[in-house]
């Protein structure tokens, strides 16, 4: 407050100064300038067009995620009114509990146990889009295993239980007909896809779900890449962008905002000029050593992302029947009741797909 009243008290001051001058010389034109550009608060028009501030959490690294590295690293988040910050959460639980206590506003993720279950558990999440609306990425193995047959009784690599990663693998699991408990599928939880990675890499575990930038990586060492889950055309509410429903009602224009500048991110993404700057913000945000190691996630990313970004029913009701298995409270939610798509229609509405 003080330093706007000092700032008004300087610009009057000087105003004064200089009518008394161009009165004198019947500047008519300039003094009628002047006296408008004085009764201006240039103080309250900056305040009024600053940025809203928001944080994005998200989980896994992967290509999955490079929509949030490149909006945040092409300005479009500023573009579109948002002070945004992306931040890496080790897990979904702790991306949730940012989004429970206030802190977060959006976290960007996939239908697991942790955001169903803080769904199931009264939190008032609700998937607002849909990016990736299908499974995706790859499930890597040791070169000794050749068919879907030899996973049995072999170990599969997960970041955590209940995560996306272990919902990716148990989902691809269900379709090739193989079951953990009777074909004896042990999971290991390690952590990261990097360290997965590494994990087959020196035989730790026999295999396991990675991106396609990692999946690359690991198939340039000889090692085998089982299955394309894309290909599979499983319905997955894969990456998706999740807020509290409160949220959403006290701050529909932000929320707007937030889904404007993921849907022009997409477009960015997909535009064959703008390859460079998608790779150096993807290496960037996988922490690649050479900027060529992003190339196959790059390529993924181009047909990954959905341009009407609903989020997916189907996909949502495929992670209520695996979880609702085993959990009471995940058997009563209703899909439908997991998203909320105001802000999606409008945007439909208004033409922006």
């Amino acid at each position: 407050m003080e330093k706007t009243f000092w700032t008004r008290y300087l610009i009057l001051d000087w105003g004064k100064n200089m009518i008394e001058k161009l009165r004198q010389k019947n500047c008519l034109f300039l003094l009628v300038t002047l006296i408008l550009a004085c009764t201006a608060d240039p103080i309250l028009g900056i305040a009024a067009s600053a940025p809203s501030k928001v944080v994005f959490t998200f989980g896994g690294l992967s290509e999955r995620s490079g929509v949030l590295f490149v909006a945040k690293d092409a300005g479009i988040f500023q573009r579109h009114g948002l002070d945004a910050q992306v931040v890496n959460v080790r897990s979904g639980p702790v991306g949730m509990a940012a989004l429970a206590s206030g802190e977060t506003q959006f976290h960007a993720g996939s239908a697991t146990g942790a955001s169903i279950g803080a769904m199931a558990g009264g939190l008032d999440l609700v998937f607002i889009a849909g990016l990736i609306n299908k499974l995706d990425g790859t499930f890597v193995v040791n070169p000794s295993i050749k068919t879907l047959a030899d996973l049995k009784g072999k170990t599969v690599a997960v970041q955590s239980i209940g995560g996306g990663i272990w919902m990716f693998t148990m989902l691809a699991l269900e379709h090739w007909g193989l079951n953990p408990e009777r074909d004896g599928i042990k999971f290991r939880v390690v952590s990261d896809q990097a360290v997965i990675a590494q994990a087959i890499a020196s035989g730790t575990v026999d295999g396991g779900y990675l991106g396609y930038t990692f999946g690359a990586q690991m198939e340039r060492q000889g090692f085998r890449i089982l299955a394309d889950l894309a290909k599979l055309g499983i319905p997955y509410q894969g990456l998706g962008i999740m807020a509290r429903r409160s949220f959403v009602d006290r701050s529909p224009e932000v929320t707007e905002k937030a889904l404007r500048a993921m849907v022009e991110t997409i477009a960015f993404i997909n535009d064959p000029s703008n390859k460079a700057a998608v790779m150096r913000s993807l290496a960037r945000g996988l922490r690649l050593q050479k900027v060529e190691d992003a190339e196959a996630g790059y390529e993924m990313m181009k047909v990954l992302y959905d341009r009407r970004i609903y989020p997916s029913i189907e996909g949502l009701r495929n992670v209520l029947r695996l979880l609702g298995k085993s959990n009471e409270q995940i058997r009563r939610l209703k899909a439908e009741d997991t998203v909320d798509d105001r802000a999606v229609r409008k945007l439909e509405r208004e033409g922006l797909f």
